[in-house]
C-alpha cells in the first residue's frame, strides 16, 4: 500500500511540475495552439503563426511566430502564454535555467523574457539586444540567478520582442522561434559575455571596460541602426573609452571581437 501511495505521489509531482518545451510553433509541437495574449501594443494585433519567411541561415524550421510591434505601442509591449496549461508549471534548476530564443528583426533593440507564477507574481525580466538584422539570430538568456528565488514555481512565459525605451519610428515586425530550442547548463557565449564588464551604465560618455579570460582585440560602438560610431583596439584586459562630445545622448551597442574578427560579446550602454 505504501508503495502504491509513493508511486501516486511521484506521478502527481511529475504531472504538476513539468515544462512543455521547446516552443517551436510547429503543428505537432508546442506553441502553435497555445492561447497567446498580446499586451501594451496599441490595438494589440494578435500573435500570428505563419510559415518561416526566411529558411536560410540557422533556422530552417517550417513555422514561426510573427509579432508586429506597433509604432504607438509601449516599449514593453509583448505577448504572454496562458497560465498553467501552455508552458506548464515548473521551477528553475541547473538543467533548464538557460533559455535560448531565435529572433529575426529589422532593428536593433532589446529582447526581453520573464516568467510569472500562477498568482501573477513575476520574476525580473532579462533583456538582451539582438546584434543582427534581417536574418535569424539565437539569443541566450541565463536565468541561473533566479534558481530558488521567489516565486519558485512559474507557469507563464512573457516575451518582449522589441523593448526600446527610445520608442519606435515605425511598426516593426519580429519573427520568433525555438524558445528553449536547446537546453544546456552553461553556455560558452554567455560565459564570455559575463566576463566582459562595461561601467558605469548610464554614463556621461566615459566607460570603463574590463575583460577576464577573453581574447578581446577590438571594440566597436554602433548606434541602434547598426551604423559604426567608434572603434578602438584593446591592448590589454582593461581600458577606457571617452565618447564625450563624439556622439549624442541615447543607447548604443559595443561589440567585442577577437583577433580574427569573431564576435565575443555585445553590450548595450546608454549616455545621459
Amino acid at each position: 500500500m505504501k508503495k502504491i501511495i509513493a508511486i501516486l505521489i511521484s506521478f502527481a509531482s511529475t504531472s504538476i511540475i513539468s515544462q512543455n518545451v521547446p516552443i517551436n510553433f510547429e503543428t505537432n509541437g508546442n506553441g502553435a495552439n497555445w492561447t497567446w495574449t498580446t499586451f501594451e501594443n496599441d490595438l494589440n494585433p494578435p500573435l500570428e503563426i505563419i510559415a518561416n519567411p526566411d529558411v536560410s541561415g540557422i533556422n530552417t524550421s517550417s513555422t514561426v511566430a510573427k509579432y508586429t510591434a506597433l509604432q504607438n505601442g509601449n516599449p514593453w509591449a509583448g505577448f504572454e502564454s496562458m497560465h498553467g496549461a501552455d508552458i506548464g508549471s515548473f521551477s528553475f534548476n541547473s538543467s533548464n535555467c538557460t533559455v535560448k530564443i531565435m529572433v529575426w528583426k529589422s532593428v536593433i533593440s532589446d529582447v526581453g523574457l520573464k516568467f510569472v507564477s500562477p498568482s501573477s507574481a513575476a520574476q525580473p525580466e532579462i533583456k538582451i539586444p539582438n546584434t543582427k538584422i534581417n536574418e535569424w539570430e539565437e539569443i541566450v538568456f541565463d536565468f541561473s540567478s533566479l534558481i530558488g528565488v521567489f516565486p519558485e514555481i512559474v507557469d507563464q512565459i512573457v516575451v518582449f520582442p522589441d523593448f526600446d525605451l527610445n520608442g519606435r519610428t515605425q511598426d516593426n515586425i519580429i519573427y520568433i522561434d525555438n524558445i528553449y530550442g536547446s537546453v544546456t547548463n552553461t553556455s560558452i557565449t554567455e560565459n564570455k559575455t559575463n566576463a566582459i564588464q562595461v561601467f558605469p551604465i548610464p554614463s556621461n560618455g566615459v566607460f570603463n571596460i574590463t575583460s577576464k579570460g577573453n581574447n578581446v582585440r577590438q571594440l566597436v560602438v554602433y548606434d541602434l541602426t547598426g551604423s559604426e560610431i567608434f572603434k578602438k583596439p584593446m591592448i590589454n584586459n582593461n581600458c577606457q573609452i571617452d565618447l564625450t562630445n563624439k556622439i549624442a545622448k541615447g543607447s548604443y551597442l559595443i561589440k567585442f571581437t577577437d583577433e580574427n574578427g569573431n564576435l565575443i560579446a555585445t553590450k548595450k550602454v546608454s549616455i545621459d
